[in-house]
């Protein structure tokens, strides 16, 4: 078993890495960047290193002084959380380079998936269905609105390199397409640094439905379940639930089937997720992407399936099997997780500052994924997720219940945060309906 392990990341998923590490004995290496010298992931770990100043490129994106530190700190492996370099396959690759234990998927997958062209005809040759779009990178505005004619309107622009939502829109005519094209371009070039752009038919009512992948040593993957991440805003999910109201025993089983066939295409190993879009008129799934990383919503799969998914990532870079029967697997109840964010809850724009007041819900059912607490500055350096507020039940609606009396508990003072929209969510018709699709959030803001 490893030893030891470097964490590669900050807040709430650093945090909740170091928690399983110590469990299983495993000496847990926190870094942190001089804006977190003070946030608990660092306290908690069994050592921490300052690699740098706040800004991400000059610290936690830094590949020389994240090795750096493990090798100071004799580490035997990374976890890299999910974010930052978490689906670099050049990082992953020095990693295993430098003779330690990378706790992710070969870099192979994560290059395979990383590009979202390359991945679509990767899956749709495996048999696993897409949407209508492009097979190469589209070259320029003229380009794409002849791919767009050939598709049809409306169509979805997306970076092939991206991915957070960040350089996607919809277009419903050649006009918007010309200019959001450009845009596209531009913003594809800035944040992941390629301009390739692909085209995807746009569902106008679709949920966003994922699946939790394992793939084992013995190279077999397993599928563990879906996820719901419909309820976005700018394309980013804020909210998620399990199973998903939208999803029939019988979709769900072909789905699962297909995010298995996905990893066992690439020789997918430890913790992913396969990414569909599901038509709500039609019930047809297509493949999105693909993340080669533990996921931000995994503990609702963790409380349904009683799985530890970051014990399972130790175990399987370990090169063993995991730590249940495979074939047991049977999700017990429905659980919720509403994205705790410092951010303005009607437009969601950021609010960073002093948290003068940290009061986390308890009781049954209910479990908090925190990155900070009371006396900590949330900085506008990194994304503005302070906690993930995870609610289970025996049934949808009790799990609804529990969440609204927690979201009722939860109390934050100093920076803005979206809690006063979930409560908002839970109580609206739609979502509790179980009947919602990806523009729930723009119906609840019109």
């Amino acid at each position: 078993m490893i030893e030891s392990v470097l964490v590669a990341n900050r807040g709430e998923i650093a945090r909740r890495v170091i928690r399983t590490a110590r469990r299983m004995g495993i000496r847990a290496v926190a870094v942190y960047s001089e804006a977190d010298a003070a946030l608990p992931y660092v306290r908690e770990a069994d050592e921490a290193v300052p690699i740098g100043p706040a800004p991400p490129a000059s610290s936690y994106l830094d590949v020389r002084a994240v090795l750096g530190a493990a090798r100071a700190t004799g580490v035997a492996a990374i976890h890299p959380g999910y974010g930052f370099l978490s689906e670099s396959a050049g990082f992953a690759a020095a990693v295993i380079d430098a003779g330690l234990t990378w706790i992710g998927p070969p870099p192979a997958a994560i290059e395979q998936m990383g590009d979202k062209i390359n991945a679509r005809n990767l899956m749709e040759q495996a048999g696993v269905p897409v949407a209508a779009g492009t097979r190469e990178p589209v070259a320029d505005a003229a380009a794409a609105a002849a791919e767009a004619a050939r598709i049809g309107y409306p169509v979805m622009i997306k970076a092939a390199a991206g991915g957070g939502g960040i350089g996607m829109s919809a277009v419903a005519g050649e006009t918007e397409l010309r200019a959001g094209f450009e845009t596209a371009r531009t913003r594809a070039e800035r944040f992941f640094g390629s301009p390739s752009i692909l085209l995807e038919r746009y569902v106008e009512q679709a949920r966003h439905v994922e699946v939790q992948i394992l793939g084992r040593s013995d190279g077999r993957v397993l599928a563990l379940g879906e996820r719901d991440c419909s309820v976005q805003r700018r394309h980013q999910k804020i909210a998620e639930e399990t199973p998903s109201p939208g999803v029939s025993p019988e979709l769900r089983a072909r789905m699962l089937a297909a995010a298995a066939r996905a990893g066992e295409t690439v020789d997918y190993l430890g913790a992913g997720t396969v990414e569909f879009l599901v038509d709500a008129t039609t019930s047809d799934f297509m493949f999105l992407e693909m993340n080669t990383r533990i996921q931000v919503e995994h503990p609702i799969t963790e409380m349904v399936t009683g799985i530890d998914l970051v014990e399972q990532q130790f175990l399987i870079a370990a090169g063993e099997d995991v730590s249940f029967p495979p074939g047991s697997v049977r999700a017990q109840g429905h659980a919720v997780e509403l994205r705790v964010y410092a951010e303005d809850p009607r437009r969601f724009l950021p609010s960073p500052g002093l948290i003068t007041e940290w009061t986390e819900p308890s009781g049954p059912g209910v479990r908090v994924d925190a990155g900070y607490e009371a006396g900590n500055q949330v900085t506008p350096f990194y994304d503005p997720l302070l906690a993930k507020l995870c609610v289970h039940g025996a049934s949808r609606d009790e799990a609804l219940q529990r969440a609204r009396a927690a979201v009722a508990g939860f109390r934050v003072s100093g920076p803005k945060t979206n809690l006063p929209f979930h409560a908002e969510l839970l109580d609206s018709d739609e979502f509790t309906s179980g009947c919602y699709d990806t523009s729930v959030v723009a119906r609840l803001r019109s």
